[in-house]
């Protein structure tokens, strides 16, 4: 994080040294910042820099580099194949490129890197080719941080991957191929929520004055964000997992009886439950509500084996496909236990029913 963060109480360890509070007035106190950030970071006399107050105490001094977003990328297409470009692309907009750039020094860009250019601006939400020529591109993204908050981007992705569960679970009760393959549609669209929520981790770390711009208080959530959008991703990923399986077979019924179908669904349904309630339990921090998705993911533990137990007669490749869904869901089920665990970690940092934080001050009495 670019910045200096002073605490009330120690700094942190990559800001060991301590300063003065000197008095310059009745009512004004000063300190003087640290040559070595100032060098860094350009900072001379005469220069503004940004301060934001956060919880515990922490007063965030950020440079005037720091409140401008990292622009502009230039890509060497003569150093990259195909798959390289694309792939770098993506970085780059994680990392909060306003502009990218595609060049080549030796003659026009191959058919292969502009293929490789549009393929990366369909998986990307708001970007887009803004000028070509024969040896450059140029790609910008539209995207707004302020246009969006992390929390509203979870509860999407939460959405699309149920939606996707819940299309599968249709098409195996319903022998439909068609809702299948629509489940496994929206995959693409899992995949550029997941990407717009690290765009938006990356710049809210790098500049901490966008964390409020996208629903949060200080940067502290954002590693716990992280983990929680690719476990979302995964979700999804099983949702198309359970897409596929129902889509090998000709009739989309995997050749298992009514009865059985039902208690998919029903296991489906549960596990919907369950990732929507881990979820609501990350943007509520909310304690109780990871101790119900603690206690609902335990009545699921066995109902693979249950499931399984109870099959009639069937060849192997079949039983191999049920097998596959059921470890899908259950899998799903094990990622909306990792969201609440992380959701326990950042509800018990605050006061509550459960916990009361005291700082070194208030322990003694100063």
């Amino acid at each position: 994080m670019t910045g200096v963060n002073l605490k009330s109480e120690h700094s942190q360890k990559a800001c060991m040294e301590t300063r003065k509070v000197q008095r310059l007035g009745p009512s004004t106190l000063a300190m003087t910042l640290p040559a070595e950030w100032t060098h860094e970071h350009n900072v001379e006399k005469g220069q503004e820099v940004s301060l934001r107050m956060g919880g515990k105490g922490t007063l965030t001094v950020l440079p005037e580099s720091a409140t401008t977003e990292d622009t502009e990328a230039t890509l060497r297409a003569d150093n990259l194949d195909a798959d390289g470009l694309e792939r770098a692309i993506l970085a780059q907009y994680v990392l909060g490129r306003r502009v990218i750039n595609v060049e080549t020094d030796e003659g026009p860009i191959s058919s292969e890197h502009i293929n490789a250019v549009y393929e990366a601006e369909s998986q990307l939400m708001g970007l887009g080719v803004i000028e070509e020529t024969p040896q450059s591109i140029a790609i910008r993204c539209s995207v707004d941080p302020e246009d969006f908050t992390l929390d509203n981007l979870l509860r999407r992705l939460e959405s699309t991957g149920s939606t996707m569960r819940g299309e599968a679970a249709k098409a195996l009760a319903h022998g439909n191929r068609d809702l299948a393959q629509r489940a496994l549609n929206r995959e693409r669209q899992a995949n550029k929520i997941f990407v717009l929520l690290l765009r938006l981790i990356f710049t809210s770390f790098q500049n901490p004055n966008l964390a409020r711009a996208v629903g949060l208080d200080s940067t502290f959530p954002l590693i716990g964000y992280r983990s929680v959008a690719k476990n979302l991703e995964l979700i999804a990923d099983n949702a198309e997992d359970i897409a596929e399986t129902i889509l090998e077979t000709e009739d989309a019924r995997l050749g298992v009886d009514s009865s059985t179908v039902r208690r998919i669904r029903e296991f489906t349904d549960q596990v919907d439950e369950l990732t929507e309630l881990a979820v609501d339990s990350i943007v509520e921090r909310d304690y109780n509500c990871t101790i119900e998705v603690r206690e609902q993911f335990a009545e699921l533990k066995d109902r693979e084996a249950e499931i399984l137990d109870d099959l009639e007669e069937m060849d192997n490749e079949s039983l191999l496909r049920v097998r596959e869904l059921l470890v899908s869901l259950q899998e799903t089920g094990q990622y909306a236990m990792r969201i609440a665990e992380i959701a326990a970690n950042l509800a018990l940092n605050q006061d509550n029913e459960f916990v009361t934080i005291t700082s070194g001050d208030q322990q003694t009495g100063n």
